[in-house]
């Protein structure tokens, strides 16, 4: 299929747009190593428009750092794109690196689930893997995970073609994905502060806790969009967006029977409100200050 003119140059989201069909185009055939994230929705979009589904394969890894609402979504929104979806059994918990969770756990995952989907490609027939690893992405201070793609030689569409997360954003808002917008939902692994050793008892801990906290805040009538439960070096911090935590700090009852079920949930005490901040987690293990 012939590729639109690409000028990467236009700030516009069509131009973002026909440079990444133009990068997808160049790969032939494709799996997706698959979130149900945005950046990873984008490029599933692009590869079933620039190479068609006969050439696209999404692959999710399903592993106990993954929501199972998340998993249903992720079927879901493969479904709706017309996209052929292999779930992909991988058991991270199995690497030590990754239990003793040192600062480099995203290292490890990354390996594992890398090497399980392209694996899968090869076994296919397709000629690369791609994620949806964007140009911030490459900008961040911390992300041993992309060690692990360069190893493997992973395409990233989305990074070579110049797009960041508000290009991301702004082509799947205009391709009407459903994604375009759904908050950042990295994996449950991702609570466990550097330091916790992961375990699957941790990683079931954290997921209902967040579903508890929703619920609760769903029954308050809450707004809420980014939330999560960190798992901390004996005790535990709730994190809320902006929004949300303003209005929960205006009514302190509620704050402290919120920490007080979240505390039930998890077996830990002393833990605190704080605002959302992403990645605070990754490398401290204390419930406030130090790097993050």
């Amino acid at each position: 299929m012939p590729m639109p003119p690409t000028d990467p140059t236009d700030p516009t989201a069509s131009g973002a747009a026909n440079a990444l069909l133009a990068e997808v185009g160049r790969l032939d055939s494709v799996v997706v190593a698959y979130s149900g994230g945005v950046d990873s929705t984008l490029v599933l979009a692009a590869s079933l428009r620039a190479l068609g589904p006969s050439r696209t394969l999404a692959a999710t890894a399903d592993s106990p750092a993954l929501a199972r609402d998340e998993l249903t979504l992720v079927r879901r929104t493969a479904a709706e794109l017309g996209a052929e979806l292999a779930v992909l059994t991988t058991d991270e918990l199995a690497v030590p690196g990754y239990r003793a969770n040192a600062g480099d756990r995203c290292y490890f995952c990354k390996r594992t689930v890398l090497a399980a989907v392209s694996e899968l490609a090869a076994a296919r027939g397709y000629a690369h893997v791609a994620t949806g690893t964007h140009r911030d992405d490459h900008r961040s201070g911390h992300r041993p995970g992309l060690r692990a793609a360069r190893e493997r030689g992973i395409a990233e569409p989305l990074a070579t073609a110049g797009l960041g997360k508000a290009q991301v954003r702004a082509v799947a808002r205009e391709w009407g994905l459903a994604a375009a917008d759904k908050p950042g939902t990295p994996c449950l692994a991702s609570r466990i502060a550097v330091g916790v050793p992961v375990t699957r008892q941790r990683l079931e801990l954290v997921e209902r806790a967040e579903a508890a906290l929703r619920e609760f805040l769903g029954d308050l009538r809450a707004p809420v969009r980014d939330l999560r439960v960190r798992i901390l070096a004996g005790t535990f911090r709730v994190e809320l967006d902006a929004t949300a935590h303003r209005w929960l700090a205006g009514r302190p009852e509620q704050g402290a029977e919120l920490l007080d079920r979240i505390g039930r949930t998890v077996g830990l005490g002393g833990g605190v409100l704080e605002p959302y901040r992403p990645g605070s987690v990754s490398t401290a293990a204390s419930p406030g200050g130090g790097p993050r």
